[in-house]
């Protein structure tokens, strides 16, 4: 069972930014090892459509990332009215480019694409982001190639802390395709009881006062009180909502969940930093998939 808290103590910190650094200088390591032995550097291309001005952050983030590990970058940035064919097309072009190891399609996409359509337009051996039905398909069969990032990154940072999920009562609250979905995947791989909560569940709280693991993904600022948190819960945020005065909060009042937890992650510098760190483990692991694509990978429309 989870560890329980002392309620003089606050929750300790799944920190993020210190976990995604040590992963960044492994990768760093690796790629240069990779390099000295002949082999390209690997290659991620972007493809940002429209102004959103969120996305247009985070693809910064992931150039900036690209660029401290070694990973060659491919930005390519397109006007919100870029129909769906030419988008099509820009996949296709760099399904084929060798250079290419990993294509990530940043989201939101502008009102009008079909984003399924498009992602699944992505060859599964170069989906980094695991969003692809094959990729999603082999997570559920507990035969992972490339794992959606977020999840991947909550798992790396409940290992961190040492968390045993074998047996625990673990409650995901959201049931993206995303987040959620793969998130309860990887919690059933791990041998958790897993339940997923979404918009028409009943009686939020009384689930929540169950579980000894919580992943919240729902993009709703404060959604979850820290009073309805099972003592010694471990909590992992995965929300991130800027309010109007400009703070960034996650989906998890944190003030009161540290009171209870015995560990949480903060909003920023918690799930988030370690999504951007698995989006480039991905890329590198690409790049030796495309060398020798996996049978059963053809890309079909």
């Amino acid at each position: 069972m989870a560890e329980l808290a002392d309620p003089q103590v606050s929750a300790r910190l799944l920190d993020g930014r210190a976990l995604a650094a040590q992963t960044r200088n492994a990768l760093a390591a690796t790629i240069r090892q990779r390099q000295a032995d002949g082999l390209p550097p690997p290659g991620l291309a972007v493809i940002l459509v429209g102004n959103d001005p969120a996305s247009q952050v985070y693809v910064q983030h992931k150039i900036r990332a690209c660029a401290e590990v070694g990973v060659h970058s491919f930005s390519h940035r397109l006007p919100a009215d870029t129909d769906e064919a030419a988008l099509l097309a820009l996949i296709q072009t760099l399904n084929a480019d060798p250079a290419v190891h990993g294509i990530l399609l940043q989201l939101p996409l502008p009102a009008g694409l079909d984003s399924s359509r498009l992602l699944q337009a992505i060859a599964p051996y170069k989906d980094v982001d695991g969003f692809h039905p094959h990729n999603l398909g082999l997570l559920a069969a507990g035969l992972p190639v490339l794992r959606p990032c977020t999840p991947k990154g909550c798992m790396r940072l409940l290992e961190s802390a040492g968390v045993d999920c074998r047996g625990q009562q673990a409650l995901v609250i959201g049931a993206s395709t995303i987040v959620g979905r793969p998130m309860a995947l990887e919690l059933l791989r791990a041998e958790a009881t897993v339940t997923i909560a979404h918009k028409a569940t009943r009686d939020l709280p009384a689930l929540v006062a169950q579980a000894d693991i919580l992943v919240v993904a729902t993009g709703v600022p404060g959604l979850v009180r820290g009073e309805w948190l099972k003592p010694g819960a471990v909590v992992l945020d995965v929300g991130i909502n800027r309010l109007a005065d400009g703070r960034l909060v996650g989906d998890v009042d944190f003030a009161s969940a540290r009171q209870r937890a015995s560990w949480v992650s903060p909003v920023p510098g918690g799930v988030g930093p370690m999504t951007i760190a698995c989006l480039l483990e991905n890329t590198l692991q690409a790049a030796t998939l495309v060398m020798e694509p996996p049978s059963g990978a053809a890309i079909h429309h």
